[in-house]
């Protein structure tokens, strides 16, 4: 079956890739978008997982996916979108196993550690990394896309399949936890 495409806002050339230049065969074309952004899916699923490995995984496992489904893929041009949606899906499922699995091990269905579900112990994080990793799923997906890979409201909309209305309040009430976290820090 085949994926259903929408035409995000700004689509043209809007990831650095025009639609002409990927190549036509799977492999060349899955390389081709594989070389010019994996590194930066990686730092991005990093901000949302907070592990490079994990994080690694993750991109790794929607270039598979990619591949897997070219086929399917009607419009090449949107093969980063649907690339960037299996990342931000991947990491949503490594940190809901990661609760999952720190709930079996103390034994106690009930117990969080943070809502985030992240370990932010590690002392070479930034603080705002930190941070972020304390902020409610959503919220921190609206500020990574936002501030780290400078998606408009509309293209955040379109990526997370919310109203824009919606990217702005998670970016707001996102960027007022921080706030708040940073002026009690000092």
């Amino acid at each position: 079956m085949p994926l259903p495409l929408r035409v995000p806002p700004d689509s043209v050339t809007e990831f650095g890739v025009a639609r002409s230049l990927l190549p036509r065969d799977r492999t060349s074309a899955v390389t081709a978008l594989f070389e010019e952004h994996y590194a930066s899916l990686v730092r991005m699923a990093r901000l949302l997982v907070d592990d490079r490995e994990t994080a690694e995984d993750v991109v790794m496992e929607a270039f598979t996916s990619l591949y897997r489904r070219w086929m399917a893929i009607r419009d090449p041009g949107e093969a980063h979108r649907y690339i960037r949606s299996c990342v931000l899906n991947g990491a949503r499922s490594q940190l809901r196993r990661r609760r999952l699995r720190r709930r079996h091990e103390r034994g106690n269905p009930q117990y969080e550690e943070n809502p985030g579900g992240l370990e932010t112990s590690e002392v070479d994080r930034s603080a705002v990394t930190q941070l972020l990793a304390t902020l409610p799923y959503r919220q921190r997906q609206v500020l990574v896309l936002r501030y780290f890979v400078d998606l408009t409201e509309a293209q955040i909309a379109y990526e997370l399949g919310i109203s824009p209305g919606s990217v702005k309040t998670h970016a707001s009430r996102g960027l007022a936890a921080l706030a708040r976290a940073l002026e009690g820090s000092q």
